[in-house]
Parts: C-alpha cells; sequence; structure tokens
C-alpha cells in the first residue's frame, strides 16, 4: 500500500535510474546472462528493467526510510501526526460490497472510533447452507473498514467468544505494539475483554485484517474482514464504482454445521465475501463507467486466479501500494496469492452479463462435488431399476460429466448441504458454483439493485444452426469430423 505522500507517476525516471539500466544489463551480459540471446531479447530487457527501475523508484523504503517512519523522524516510532477526518463525498467514493457491511464509526475529538466485538455468528454461504462461525458484529466475514490516509483511527474490540482473540492489521503501517499477534505484541484479548488499538492511518490502497492468535482455527471459521484505505490525493483516473471482494476457502461436510477449521487441502465451499453462488451478488454498472475491483485472499491455502469475461483490465495495486503507471500491465486474470490483495480497473465499455469467477475449476463447485468416484463413460444399463427396490429414487449421474448436478434442486438433498454446481439463469441452469459472480453492464440503470438478466440484441446471440446456413456454408453435420491438417503447412 503506497504511503501519505503522493508519488508523480507520469514523471520520467531520475538520472540515476536511467544510468542504472544499462549498468545492470551490461553486468548480466558479462556473467554469461544475456550471452546468445540476441539483439532483441537485450532490447527487450532493457525497456522492461527501465521500467523497473522506474517503478522501483517509486516504492515505499526502497532506497531509504519511508516517509514518516521512526528512521525518517528520528523519533521512537512512526509519525502519529494526523489530518482532519476524511468524509464521504468530499474525500472518497464509498466502496460498494457485495453480500457484505461496512464496519461502523464516529469522531471523538478529531479521531475515527469503530467498536468491533468478535462473536459467533450463524451465516448463511447460500441457500441450503448455513453454518455456526465466528466473525464480527454479526457478520461473516466481518464488517469493511473505510477510512482515509492520514486519519487518526482508534478500534475498541470486545471479546465475547469462548477463546481468546486479537486482531492484526494486514499490511497497515503501524507501531510495532498495535500489530496485533498474540503473545509478541500484545497479550491476548481474553473471553470478555475489551482492548483498545489505534495509530494513524499513513498510506493508502487495500489491505485487511483477521485474528492472529490461533489464526489457524478463528481465521478457518470466519475471522477476516477487508480495510480499505482511500487516498487524501487520488492519484489515476478517477472511477465510478469501486468493488471490494474478499476470497476465502472453507471445509462444511454435508449435514454439519460447523466450518472444520483442521482441513488442509480439501476445501469444499470456496466464497466471495463469504457466499457461494448462487449466493453471490452481482456487481451492476452502467455502460461506459470506470470501474475498480479490489480482491483480497485469506484462504487457508490456495492462490486464486480471477478470470473476468468480456474486458481486459490494468492491474494497479497489490497490497504494497499503487503499481506506477509505466509498470501496470493488462490482463484478463489476475493471480491473488493467499495473504495479498489485487486491485484491477478498467472501463465497462460492453454491456451485458459478464462472468467473474476463479479459474481453479474445483473452485467453482460447491460442498457436493468432492469425494465421488469417477463416474465418466460408465454404461449404466438397467442397474437404476434394480437398485431402486433397495434404495429408492436411486439414479445414477455423472456417467457424462457434472453438469447435471445442476439440476439436484428438486431432489432430496443431505441434511444442510447444496448441490455441486447450478443458479439459476435465463436460459439453462449455469452449471457454475462457489467462487462465481456476474457483472452486470447496463445502458441505463434503475436505482442500484439487480437489473435483471440482459438481453442481446438480434444477431448477438449463439442459436441453434438452421439447415439453411448449414447448407449454405458446406456444413455436413454427418460426415467424418474435418481433420487438422499435420506437418509444415504453406500458403
Amino acid at each position: 500500500m503506497s504511503t501519505m505522500k503522493p508519488t508523480d507517476e507520469t514523471q520520467g525516471p531520475s538520472e540515476d535510474t536511467r544510468s542504472e539500466a544499462p549498468e545492470t544489463l551490461t553486468s548480466l551480459s558479462r556473467r554469461g546472462l544475456l550471452a546468445r540471446t540476441g539483439a532483441t531479447l537485450a532490447t527487450g530487457a532493457l525497456l522492461m528493467h527501465g521500467r523497473a527501475a522506474q517503478a522501483q523508484s517509486s516504492v515505499p523504503g526502497a532506497h531509504g526510510p519511508r516517509e514518516g517512519s521512526a528512521a525518517d523522524t528520528g523519533g521512537k516510532v512512526a509519525r502519529q501526526s494526523h489530518l482532519p477526518p476524511g468524509k464521504e463525498g468530499r474525500d472518497y467514493r464509498p466502496v460498494v460490497v457485495p453480500n457484505g457491511a461496512k464496519l461502523p464509526w464516529k469522531v471523538v475529538d478529531g479521531v475515527k472510533v469503530f467498536h468491533m466485538v468478535a462473536e459467533e455468528v450463524e451465516h448463511e454461504f447460500a441457500p441450503g447452507l448455513k453454518a455456526m462461525c465466528w466473525g464480527y458484529n454479526g457478520h461473516v466475514h466481518g464488517p469493511t473498514i473505510e477510512v482515509v490516509e492520514g486519519d487518526r483511527v482508534r478500534f475498541y474490540v470486545t471479546n465475547r467468544l469462548p477463546a481468546s482473540t486479537t486482531v492484526h492489521w494486514h499490511g497497515i503501517l503501524l507501531p510495532s505494539g498495535m500489530d496485533g499477534v498474540g503473545g509478541l505484541n500484545q497479550k491476548a484479548i481474553a473471553p470478555g475483554e475489551t482492548y483498545r488499538y489505534e495509530f494513524t492511518v499513513r498510506q493508502s490502497g487495500t489491505g485487511m485484517y483477521h485474528s492472529h492468535h490461533d489464526e489457524m482455527t478463528q481465521m478457518a471459521l470466519g475471522m477476516v474482514g477487508l480495510f480499505i484505505i482511500h487516498p487524501r490525493k487520488p492519484v489515476g483516473p478517477r472511477v465510478d464504482r469501486d468493488f471490494a471482494i474478499m476470497l476465502h476457502e472453507w471445509r462444511i461436510d454435508p449435514g454439519t454445521r460447523r466450518p472444520d477449521p483442521n482441513e488442509m487441502t480439501d476445501f469444499n465451499v470456496l466464497t466471495m465475501n463469504a457466499k457461494a453462488f448462487p449466493g453471490t451478488e452481482p456487481l451492476v454498472v452502467r455502460k461506459g463507467e470506470r470501474v475498480r475491483i479490489r480482491f483480497g485472499n485469506l484462504s487457508a491455502m490456495d492462490h486464486h486466479p480471477i478470470h473476468l469475461h468480456g474486458f481486459q483490465f490494468r492491474i494497479t495495486e497489490t497490497d504494497g501500494g499503487r503499481i506506477a503507471e509505466s509498470a501496470q500491465w493488462p490482463e484478463t486474470t489476475v493471480l491473488v496469492p493467499t495473504g495479498s490483495t489485487r486491485t484491477i480497473e478498467f472501463v465497462a465499455d460492453e454491456p451485458g452479463d459478464w462472468a467473474m469467477h476463479c479459474h481453479m475449476t474445483h473452485h467453482v463447485m460447491n460442498q457436493m462435488g468432492h469425494d465421488l468416484p469417477n463416474m465418466v463413460g460408465v454404461k449404466p444399463g438397467g442397474l437404476d431399476a434394480k437398485v431402486r427396490p433397495l434404495l429408492p429414487g436411486y439414479m445414477t449421474m455423472g456417467q457424462t460429466g457434472m453438469g447435471d448436478m445442476a439440476g439436484m434442486h428438486h431432489m432430496p438433498m443431505p441434511a444442510n448441504s447444496i448441490p455441486m454446481v447450478g443458479g439459476k439463469g435465463p436460459y439453462d441452469e449455469i452449471t457454475m458454483g462457489g467462487m462465481f459472480t456476474i457483472l452486470k453492464v447496463r445502458d441505463r440503470l434503475d436505482g442500484e439493485g439487480d437489473p435483471g438478466w440482459y438481453t442481446p440484441p438480434p444477431g448477438t446471440q449463439a442459436q441453434l444452426a438452421n439447415a439453411d446456413e448449414l447448407r449454405r456454408d458446406g456444413i455436413d453435420v454427418g460426415a467424418p469430423p474435418p481433420t487438422p491438417p499435420t506437418g509444415h503447412q504453406h500458403g
């Protein structure tokens, strides 16, 4: 996350930076690392190194103490002076947290004061799946914290759990004693106790918070949240929509009502803001708006490559701060490592309903998709009829894949469980689950709610091919499929 002093991302590299790039490239060549690569690769490496050097020059702490740090000021801790509390509308456009909430605050003598309550929460992941989790202020995940660079903040944390806890402010620059690691920075907050954390926000960007006492258990039960810090002096184009999404993973066995914190590999509920599709709310924007989406990942074990259909975007921030414009790169998929945040920006220039999901294919399935035998290709014959006297209603499934699982909503299910995939779509069941949601872009919006399904204009939707079309284009659906040419082809 970027420090309080804004950087001018439009200016070129300093004279020192310009001289560093060719010297470093030369040193690599002397060590033989660039030998035999050719002039084209050398030129590309030089350009890339120049950009990296320019970006590195704006990284706080890369070349010297960060502004306001103890080493910079000569003090015992970082500078704690602060600015007047930032105000919504004047200083920032508030984030939207689909399916989530934001932590309320009040101002006392120029300080933003928050009260967090760690407690047990019954949470619904999707219709039909609930679990007893641990969270904050009645929510799983905890409410998103939203502040402004330069704010002085004070958090009272009351522990209503049966176990001790703490709060770690993940990626936030603050005095060591406020960092929240139980036993290292403070005594753990015992049940019934209330602790106070207080510090000045010296940066901007997307951070997180979570328990740092028995964190394997407490984070697995839901004790995580996002910590959004708006810049006092924004850099780059102003966005029209700013979304915040926390990625997480859980193990909830069918029939049980509590996540299993001992799971290490086989997670069966994958969520965006603690919801699994079809429980995820859509992201709704107007055509032409500039959109920012912030992702945080506090999953126990997995990274998540989040793929957005229909658009190219720039990765503009990490949890270390805003990426210099010269170092941003275009993508359609952003990898969000565990313990990290990533921010993307784009212009929503094409209307439609656009899928956004983790591209780990098992991360877009729900809990019924695990520990199943491989049935693909099985020919059951008369097996169903023979089994039904013993198991009424038995039906072999999975022999053509898992798409049929989307139709299980009408079938009896184990207690407190949901089908592996499936949510109602405008044409068929959407055979996705887990870490899946929809970006809905519309020409016009009536309010901020779900605008319903998109209707493609005539001629812009895949349709069943008719006989005249097939005949016109010489397609014989009964003939053997065309064989791709082999070997080197000319022409």
